[in-house]
């Protein structure tokens, strides 16, 4: 048996496979985010502990875990968690989508070294920007700072005692040379640090370390138990999906959205926003489109007008074209295509007759738009998606997975119902790691149905998104 362990912003999530892949047992941890300032997104790493041991309890009560071979680890990208040479947290982890940094990202950004060896802008959400925010702001704590991981990585530490993580994980720190899968140290020195504060990297695939004997036994696992590299939660997800080969590709509405296309080769464009990194996998790489709130933005709103998101969609019936009433969903910011941290949300031409199933589609189509955004990026770098796997709790949806089919003009198949995200991705790749095999048993669901576009409307959602390109340069000035 194999464990996936997938710390998200909203929760972590733990599944429990067997050795033909089928879960056997899963749970789930509530997190929350602190927002002591504008821009600032954190947690305290100390809960994601707790949550670790909530899920492990909870997956105990639902099956041995006597059988378990290995662990696999997914989580959301570009955290700083900084460790003292105690081992101790330092401050609050800075999440992906605090944007506090974004005077030192526009700093390292342009210096050309930076995106010449990453392949990537240096967006403020991204780990060394904030980390160079502590040197600025907080000498004191930058002093200190012994190891700086990103949030599953000290999960790692803690189950291991091993500073460790995989590469397509650190693609997204700004300090990972991505073509040569290594940390760069130049671009470290550009940021007065070192390769001794790095964690070691591995494959997300291979054998990063092993479980602490004390918590075997508090767990009732055997000894011996591996913990695989694991992956960002993006890449992991792809591996839960099978989407490991060039060609592949899926679109996830989750907490933010995410179009992902795997590689295998590197081929970054930098200044089309679109992320070019590692794949969980040996000798294979990703490109993907990033937009910052997806279903965070529905839930903002569905948060706002009192009811819950699911039931909103559910009542909207058959797609209609889009109508004159626009949302932006930049609640914080954008990343694909715009890298602009300062833009904020809007809503646009609303009037008297907008209700709130009205004002519901509107903010479905803002981040179908998006959507479309980072679609048209990943194609300038030359990037060819024909199909997408739909992923995500916002894909439960049938009218948004067929807004954003009938806006690419291309087909979604939606997988039979199960968990094939991050935490399933992250039990492949620990089951990779005991076993020694590679992604030849990340295989495709099985597909439930698929979504085709409504060609009748896909004139419409071309002119909506053009009103939604336009609105965006109209206000990304505005303060």
């Amino acid at each position: 048996m194999y464990i996936g362990l997938d710390l998200g912003t909203s929760g972590l999530k733990a599944v429990l496979i067997d050795d033909d892949q089928r879960i056997v047992a899963d749970a789930h941890a509530p997190l929350n985010v602190a927002r002591p300032q504008t821009g600032w997104s954190e947690q305290d790493p100390v809960d994601w502990i707790d949550a670790l041991q909530s899920v492990m309890a909870a997956l105990a009560v639902q099956s041995s875990l006597s059988a378990v071979r290995g662990i696999g680890l997914s989580g959301q990208m570009h955290g700083a968690t900084l460790i003292n040479a105690d081992g101790d947290v330092l401050a609050p982890c800075m999440l992906w989508n605090d944007t506090r940094a974004t005077t030192q990202a526009a700093a390292m950004d342009a210096d050309p070294a930076f995106r010449d060896i990453t392949g990537n802008i240096v967006f403020a959400g991204f780990t060394a920007p904030k980390v160079g925010w502590v040197s600025t702001h907080r000498p004191d704590l930058f002093s200190k700072i012994s190891k700086v991981l990103l949030p599953k990585d000290y999960l790692r530490f803690w189950l291991t005692g091993d500073a460790v993580s995989d590469m397509s994980d650190a693609a997204g720190t700004s300090w990972l040379d991505t073509r040569q899968r290594d940390w760069s140290d130049d671009l470290l020195a550009k940021t007065k640090l070192t390769r001794r504060q790095m964690p070691d990297l591995v494959e997300g695939s291979a054998v990063s370390g092993t479980l602490r004997n004390t918590l075997a036994a508090m767990w009732g696992l055997p000894k011996g138990v591996v913990i695989a590299g694991g992956g960002g939660d993006n890449a992991a997800s792809a591996v839960g999906v099978g989407v490991v080969k060039s060609g592949d590709a899926f679109v996830s509405l989750g907490t933010s959205g995410v179009l992902f296309a795997a590689s295998d080769a590197y081929q970054p464009d930098a200044a089309s926003a679109v992320h070019t990194f590692c794949h969980a996998l040996p000798d294979t790489w990703h490109q993907m489109g990033v937009i910052l709130a997806a279903a965070d933005a529905l839930n903002w709103y569905a948060a706002r007008v009192g009811q819950d998101a699911a039931t909103l969609t559910e009542s909207l019936g058959a797609l209609q074209a889009p109508q004159r009433a626009l949302f932006l969903p930049y609640l914080g910011g954008e990343r694909t295509p715009h890298n602009d941290a300062n833009i904020r949300g809007a809503f646009v031409h609303l009037d008297h007759r907008d209700d709130t199933p009205a004002m519901t589609r509107a903010v479905l189509e803002g981040v179908t738009h998006a959507f479309v955004d980072s679609f048209q990026a990943l194609e300038s770098t030359g990037t060819q998606i024909t199909r997408l796997i739909g992923i995500g709790g916002g894909a439960r949806s049938e009218y948004w997975v067929r807004a954003i089919a009938t806006a690419l003009d291309m087909p979604i198949d939606i997988p039979v119902a199960g968990d094939f995200g991050g935490a399933f991705g992250a039990a492949r790749l620990g089951l990779m790691a005991a076993n020694g095999v590679g992604a030849d048993i990340a295989t495709r669901p099985e597909i439930a149905r698929t979504i085709d576009p409504d060609t009748s409307l896909t004139a419409a959602f071309a002119d909506a998104h053009a009103r939604y390109r336009a609105a965006y340069h109209a206000l990304k000035h505005l303060t």
